[in-house]
């Protein structure tokens, strides 16, 4: 199981990048940092700067067709900023239309509105991106975790930090049936 995590250089909630990337270490499979820029990518904890990560790929190199799943960790401005990077929404479209799963917490699903692909579909997120979510034509739910299968790939989304355990369990459970 190979997964890609998209994030952008700065911006990403720790936590939500590094504790589904040793899940996906800990079920055998293989992480691989993405990002807009090759370099470190600068972490946060909630507004405090956190660890630096070195990106494996930029994203403008990676095909989709070499990952099982895609993981979009949260944190306020990672998905803003990758939402205004055109190839980084490709990609993001791209893994959709394929009908490869994809996971996203926190405010990870605010790069799936801007690739257009929560129209009809049920998901949850950070409370904040409701009216986004909702104006792009997808059905909001104040959930733990959400597992759409309706459309064409699977959408394993969560709320926040607190929902992890329950992510990461949803997520690999898709992401391992890809893989097999």
């Amino acid at each position: 199981m190979k997964v890609a995590f998209l994030v952008a250089p700065e911006g990403v909630e720790q936590i939500e990048l590094t504790d589904p990337w040793q899940a996906v270490k800990d079920a055998g499979g293989t992480p691989v940092l993405l990002s807009t820029d090759n370099g470190p990518v600068q972490a946060f904890d909630h507004l405090d700067k956190a660890d630096t990560f070195e990106v494996d790929r930029q994203v403008a190199d990676a095909e989709v067709e070499e990952y099982d799943g895609l993981v979009l960790p949260g944190g306020v401005a990672n998905p803003d900023f990758l939402r205004m990077d055109e190839k980084a929404v490709a990609f993001v479209r791209e893994f959709c239309r394929t009908g490869k799963p994809v996971a996203a917490i926190c405010h990870g699903p605010w790069t799936l509105v801007e690739a257009d692909v929560v129209r009809g579909r049920k998901l949850t997120s950070f409370p904040s991106l409701r009216t986004d979510i909702a104006n792009a034509g997808g059905n909001w739910v104040d959930e733990q975790v959400v597992v759409c299968t309706e459309g064409p790939n699977t959408l394993i989304t969560s709320r926040k930090p607190d929902d992890l355990k329950a992510f990461d369990e949803a997520f690999l459970k898709e992401f391992q049936t890809v893989s097999a």
